[in-house]
């Protein structure tokens, strides 16, 4: 594949850094080598290795948006650097084509003792900008930011939102091929997120490849095409956004003991993961007519995108949608009235109890989902050996397409509240199509439009 429609190529990258356990190792470091290659003498290390990174290959093709997931200390930040030419991978092999452009860290770039409008010229000259081009693009800059009366004081002076605000105009108005964004977006209000975010995704459907880091699993799912999860520096999956941070949510809840095993099953699972769910539920189910009387239930929808969290002394069994009538279906007729059900077995004792459900599009965004009692009034404790049947009714305002079901049981474990079990995409079901439907988007808000002609 050619190296256009693959802007970035990363293979079998690693990264290691020198640690040193005394400032003094530093100094014979960097002055005895010298001196035993003078003499002929066999080199000794003063240092341990860190490996940030190993062994890590990936490509993202043009006009795509990867996420890249892990928790902290997985070597995202690493990643980045090395693709956006930062640092240089101690093996392995990175190749870009394009013009890149980075928020890899607040104020990256600037200068503090310059103004805005000086560090303007400077960032947009260091990311390939003649000065007239950046004359051209300079008013569309300022107006983006957004921080009147502050162009011509020094940065140094800026709050950390308008130098964030600064930085992200000028990346995203050099028309860049590449955008790399490191957890950037979290500075700011909900507005100016919301705009920045409109700002990726005009250049994505312009044909920039995006790389982007977060710690918000939703966001990924909504606004990535695929995801990478890195942890201890090494790659454990890559493929469908909405299955790879099921499986980083997978990790990140696992308990200290559990966590090497759910590492180890991670890893198993190869990289390239999940199909298009929607379009693998659509092949194997048999064809139905769009229009139907009442709900019924279909073999064919079936997940394949199952992810189980090891149990901390409770299992769910048994999840299903049915009727009020009590007959499992999974072809839901919008408007009607449903339980999403499920079983609950407590293998030991547990305190402050919530049970919850949530549903999830073929993408992952959460649709919306529910818990049995508040966070201040829960079950305030369940014996081990106790039984649960946990029912939540809900009215199908959903548009037509596929969705996923999760089910999930907390409970306190000294302050902190922790998952008992969990499973995503624990079960599927399928919204049949209408023709009269006026609604638009995901949920039906019951509008009742009015319009008056004169």
């Amino acid at each position: 594949m050619s190296s256009e429609s693959v802007p970035i190529q990363v293979e079998g990258v690693s990264k290691s850094f020198p640690v040193y356990e005394r400032p003094a190792d530093r100094l014979r470091q960097f002055v005895m080598p010298r001196l035993q290659g003078m003499l002929n003498l066999q080199r000794g290390r003063y240092y341990d290795e860190y490996w940030a990174l190993r062994n890590v290959s990936f490509e993202v093709r043009k006009g795509e948006q990867l996420g890249i997931v892990g928790r902290n200390g997985a070597g995202k930040s690493t990643l980045l650097q090395i693709i956006c030419g930062t640092l240089e991978p101690t093996l392995g092999d990175v190749r870009i084509s394009g013009r890149v452009a980075a928020l890899l860290e607040l104020g990256a770039g600037f200068n503090p003792e310059l103004t805005g409008t000086e560090n303007v010229f400077l960032n947009g000259s260091v990311l390939g900008l003649s000065r007239a081009d950046i004359e051209a693009r300079f008013d569309r800059i300022v107006g983006f930011a957004d921080i009147p009366g502050f162009l011509d004081q020094p940065v140094k002076n800026y709050s950390s939102g308008m130098f964030m605000r600064l930085a992200f105009a000028v990346a995203v108005h050099v028309e860049p091929d590449i955008l790399v964004v490191d957890e950037a977006l979290s500075v700011g209000d909900e507005a100016y997120q919301r705009k920045c975010h409109a700002r990726i995704r005009k250049l994505r459907d312009d044909g920039a490849t995006i790389l982007f880091v977060s710690h918000s699993a939703g966001h990924v799912t909504e606004v990535c095409d695929r995801a990478l999860l890195l942890d201890g520096g090494e790659m454990l999956c890559f493929g469908q956004a909405k299955t790879v941070v099921s499986q980083y949510q997978k990790l990140l809840y696992a308990s200290a003991e559990k966590r090497d095993e759910v590492r180890r099953d991670i890893a198993g699972l190869g990289v390239e993961l999940g199909l298009d769910q929607a379009a693998a539920v659509t092949l194997d189910a048999p064809r139905r007519r769009a229009a139907q009387d009442k709900a019924y239930w279909d073999d064919g929808l079936v997940p394949d995108s199952t992810v189980v969290y090891p149990l901390q002394g409770c299992r769910i069994s048994d999840p299903h949608i049915e009727t009020l009538d009590g007959e499992r279906v999974n072809v839901l007729r919008a408007g009607d009235t449903y339980r999403y059900c499920y079983e609950a077995e407590f293998t030991e004792p547990a305190v402050a109890v919530r049970f919850g459900m949530m549903i999830r599009n073929v993408t992952g965004v959460e649709i919306g989902g529910s818990a049995s009692h508040p966070e201040a009034d829960p079950v305030a404790f369940v014996a081990s050996g106790s039984r649960a049947s946990v029912a939540f009714q809900f009215t199908n305002l959903l548009a037509p397409g596929t969705y996923f079901l999760n089910a999930g049981i907390v409970g306190l474990e000294g302050e902190e509240e922790k998952y008992l079990s969990r499973w995503i995409d624990v079960a599927t079901f399928r919204v049949m199509s209408d023709p009269d439907r006026l609604a638009t988007g995901f949920v039906d808000l019951c509008v009742v439009p009015r319009i008056s002609l004169t």
